[in-house]
């Protein structure tokens, strides 16, 4: 059913939680990133134009997409609710959202395509095509994912989804973060936290001076709060007392592409999971810094793999192990360092929030997340850390494909539901020494 007809909601009853934690949507415009990389060391004989030698060409998820994939690689349960056309730019996208749950309706639109030629870890050139006119489908299973959602990320990019009127109706029946678009339209009236940049914010205000807009779009859009980002100069937030100033880190960003998209995503997490607004984003200008800090979007997928790549090149052994690590004791140190031992590097496969509530009830776990990751990062026997979302770490460890398992305990390597999916490509797992009254519940049951 199109936007031109009458809406009625799916009857049932959802829950405010969910029963694994809490659910984050994704609505916007979804676009194909391109990167085309290679050299450049001579000019066009008829122009001061630099020869890009082409050694590789990458495709990635963008826009509300680009949201949707950060989210799931942060473990969030997360849903992607877009229009994407029927045409091959479109099913390439789908192709790279496979992992990632979606409701999409179509577009009569050709996909956005962003095409960045870069050199040297710089951007050259950037050439965009497709967009355009054409209607974005807006169909009754995107509205009931969008009304199932505890938290939305309204990702605008100025083609058109988030003008439609049943969609922004339903968006004003749920908590919302809206991260806005110039081309786009004003965000819904009561939005929880909508997160403009500078100019986007100068260019819905009309004021230069990022306190006055953050005061005017605050009345304007009749927002709970508005934070603006200022890149170096870190974040405004006005809730409507007095504004906070949120500094940034220093860091070299030559390339500050996917920053926002980084800065929202954070900025939703933190307020789904509880936190207060200048909490939430004060950690979102720390994420977005660290993230440009990595080599931003173009470095998104070398994180994840650097690590491991770089290894494997030079002959080592990858070692990976998993777990929750809530409360990080000696236990887990001993452990992590045995398996260490064993390799190379080791890649913590850590679990999600949700996925600790599933395993271990709904009062654990005892810290986030992020939270976890962070501490596990600062061991100097960890190499990498990557969250999970699922009860087990199979998939990720098919992405990995480490040459050694590790797990502590007091039981067989081979009784382990890891073992055979490690076999296929003839890795092997290990068992390494369990500790004796070293683990996190016995720690707080001690606590009472």
């Amino acid at each position: 059913m199109t936007s031109r007809e009458s809406y009625v909601p799916a009857p049932r009853v959802l829950p405010s939680r969910p029963p694994n934690g809490w659910k984050l949507v994704v609505v916007g415009d979804a676009l194909l990133d391109v990167d085309v990389v290679g050299t450049a060391d001579r000019l066009c004989p008829d122009a001061p134009a630099p020869v890009l030698d082409v050694s590789a060409e990458h495709a990635r998820p963008g826009g509300a997409a680009l949201a949707a994939t950060m989210a799931r690689g942060d473990g969030l349960d997360v849903t992607l609710v877009s229009a994407i056309a029927d045409d091959a730019d479109g099913e390439r996208i789908r192709s790279l959202l496979a992992d990632i749950p979606g409701v999409y309706g179509t577009s009569t639109a050709p996909t956005s395509v962003k095409t960045r030629l870069r050199c040297g870890g710089t951007s050259l050139a950037r050439l965009d095509r497709g967009g355009g006119p054409g209607l974005p489908e807006v169909t009754d299973e995107m509205l009931d994912a969008v009304l199932s959602a505890d938290l939305v990320l309204a990702s605008d990019y100025g083609r058109g989804l988030l003008r439609d009127e049943r969609l922004r109706q339903v968006l004003r029946r749920v908590p919302v973060v809206w991260d806005p678009h110039p081309r786009g339209p004003a965000p819904v009236e009561g939005a929880r936290l909508v997160t403009p940049n500078r100019a986007e914010a100068t260019a819905f205000s009309g004021r230069a001076d990022p306190f006055e807009a953050a005061d005017e779009l605050l009345r304007t859009w009749r927002a709970k709060a508005v934070v603006v980002t200022l890149g170096a100069g870190g974040a405004l937030l006005h809730c409507g007392g007095t504004p906070v100033a949120v500094p940034a880190p220093a860091v070299s960003a030559p390339d500050p592409c996917g920053a926002g998209d980084r800065f929202a995503v954070t900025v939703a997490a933190r307020l789904g999971a509880g936190a207060a607004a200048d909490e939430a984003v004060a950690d979102a200008v720390r994420a977005a810094a660290r993230f440009l800090a990595d080599g931003g979007v173009s470095g998104m997928r070398a994180a994840q793999q650097s690590t491991v790549d770089a290894v494997r090149a030079r002959g080592g052994t990858v070692v990976a192990t998993g777990g929750c690590f809530d409360v990080l004791h000696s236990g887990h140190v001993r452990m992590l360092q045995a398996a260490r031992a064993l390799g190379d590097c080791l890649v913590v496969c850590l679990n999600s929030d949700a996925s600790v509530r599933r395993l271990k009830g709904p009062s654990r776990p005892v810290n986030g997340q992020a939270d976890r990751a962070e501490v596990l990062r600062a061991l100097a026997c960890v190499d990498d850390v990557v969250v999970f979302c699922e009860d087990t770490p199979q998939r990720v460890l098919g992405e990995l494909r480490p040459d050694v398992w590790v797990k502590g305990g007091d039981y067989s390597a081979e009784l382990l539901s890891e073992a055979p999916v490690v076999r296929r490509w003839g890795g092997r797992t290990v068992v390494v020494p369990y500790h004796s009254g070293r683990s996190t519940t016995e720690i707080l049951a001690r606590r009472g």
